[in-house]
């Protein structure tokens, strides 16, 4: 009988696995609910995907914002050093339970981005998805990487909400042949089936 190699989907979907950073560990997909590997390839926005699944309007809380220099060429934003970026983390977190569906840490150039969406990322409460989308501006994302991940410390704001393991994917937002934006997105490993009444 022959053995039947194990499928992996998303193969050809992360451009850059080989690249992943070396705190990001390997994951067994099998060992995922399908709602967490929904999660690592939907490339539509994070939010509005969690909110259809949950039946849960979900808050973003800002954590933290702001704008710094690069202190060295950087590869995936195709910037040189010196360039001024937007540091940016946020949280994904349900109105009702809570519950934290993500934790994203974004690095951005601003100088990539029209005006509209400029004056988007200074609003409380806005998801990069949502932003991009209201600028009506055409882009696509390029997955970079995938895995497991440990924060050790975890911030502040989020360490009553998790144990600090993570489901974490990178990918970065193009347009016009430019990177705008770098974003980690780390989802609780112990998030395993939200399901209200």
């Amino acid at each position: 009988m022959k053995v039947q190699e194990q499928f992996n989907p998303m193969s050809d979907l992360f451009v850059a696995q080989f690249a992943k950073p070396t705190q990001f560990e390997e994951i067994n997909l099998r060992a995922l609910t399908p709602f967490q590997r929904a999660l690592l390839v939907i490339d539509g926005t994070v939010t509005k995907f969690i909110e259809t699944y949950t039946l849960e309007p979900i808050e973003i809380v800002r954590l933290g914002q702001h704008t710094q220099a690069l202190s060295a060429d950087h590869v995936w934003l195709e910037a040189p050093q010196g360039t001024e970026v937007v540091a940016r983390q946020v949280i994904l977190r349900g109105k009702y339970s809570y519950i934290l569906y993500a934790y994203a840490v974004s690095l951005i150039v601003p100088a990539r981005l029209p005006d509209q969406i400029r004056q988007g990322l200074e609003v409380e409460g806005g998801a990069l998805g949502r932003i991009l989308l209201s600028g009506q501006m055409e882009t696509r994302r390029e997955v970079l990487w995938y895995g497991r991940e440990r924060l050790h410390p975890l911030p502040e704001p989020i360490q009553h909400l998790t144990d600090g393991e993570f489901l974490s994917r990178t990918y970065r937002i193009i347009a016009g042949g430019q990177p705008l934006m770098l974003i980690n997105e780390k989802f609780p490993m112990d998030l395993d089936r939200p399901t209200f009444d």
